[in-house]
């Protein structure tokens, strides 16, 4: 699935993965520069509660998006494929400033929308200016290359991650969520290890990666994202390594950022952005 082609004049929307877990109450900074960014009061946005088993997942953002000012939420679920080409669902997509997407299960999402006109509508959408977010399992499935599964811990190992199709709004990047209280570094970094061009994106709960039009990703939220690059790879045992061995990777490098750092997935370049001192 390869990102929709930008028009020339345009500029893609924004691309926004959650890290899970996003404060919805106190401080919901996180949703709250979404509903900004997708025109505030005017903004007009989607709900795709697809990923989740819970019937009240829908309701509860539509109320949480009401909540933070915007003018119109609306929630599209999908039981079947063929509740993907259904006329109504595509129109009201095709209207939204902004589409969320919950979490749940990645692999519910793919299979019900991989290969539909929704999930081709949403590409397009995207890439003529609209808005896409996600949190947890919605934040996975954002990129064209998904981790669907894997196992927890700090060191890569064969066989540990299953990658599997994502939605495709971005070839540039592999999300992985719930990261530090996952303990999901091994997973990531064993990802990365089967083709170095793309770059690893760690989000911790409560964290969200807002990535413009330019490629540069911005850090909000209460936690870190670590940013894992093998563009600089030297070596990788990944070729001959049995199931279950540890992978010896050379010359990756991580990057921790906070709330108002920043990376550019182009140049591959990080800095501290608009970071604050704890002592402001």
């Amino acid at each position: 699935m390869c990102p929709s082609r930008v028009a020339d004049g345009e500029e893609r929307g924004w691309i926004i993965p959650i890290g899970g877990a996003e404060e919805k109450q106190n401080d919901p900074r996180i949703l709250k520069r979404f509903v900004e960014l997708c025109g505030g009061d005017e903004a007009d946005i989607v709900v795709f509660p697809s990923a989740s088993r819970l019937l009240d997942t829908g309701q509860r953002y539509e109320q949480i998006f009401h909540d933070l000012g915007a003018a119109a939420v609306s929630s599209v679920d999908f039981d079947t494929r063929r509740d993907c080409e259904e006329k109504g669902r595509l129109d009201r997509i095709a209207r939204a400033s902004g589409l969320f997407f919950t979490g749940g299960n990645q692999l519910r999402i793919t299979t019900l929308l991989g290969g539909t006109s929704v999930a081709k509508l949403i590409r397009q959408r995207n890439a003529s200016g609209v808005h896409v977010a996600g949190t947890s399992a919605g934040a996975a499935i954002l990129s064209e290359h998904m981790i669907a599964f894997g196992e927890e811990g700090g060191s890569p190992r064969a066989g540990s991650v299953r990658l599997a199709p994502g939605l495709g709004l971005t070839n540039r990047f592999i999300i992985d969520q719930h990261f530090r209280q996952r303990d999901r570094l091994g997973r990531l970094a064993t990802a990365l290890a089967f083709n170095p061009f793309a770059i690893g994106i760690g989000l911790d709960e409560d964290t969200a990666a807002f990535i413009g039009p330019d490629n540069t990703l911005e850090v909000e939220g209460s936690g870190s994202v670590t940013v894992i690059d093998a563009a600089g790879l030297q070596f990788s045992s990944m070729d001959r390594a049995e199931e279950g061995d540890p992978v010896c990777l050379l010359g990756l490098s991580i990057h921790m950022l906070v709330r108002g750092a920043r990376f550019n997935l182009h140049t591959r370049r990080a800095d501290a952005g608009t970071l604050i001192s704890p002592k402001e």
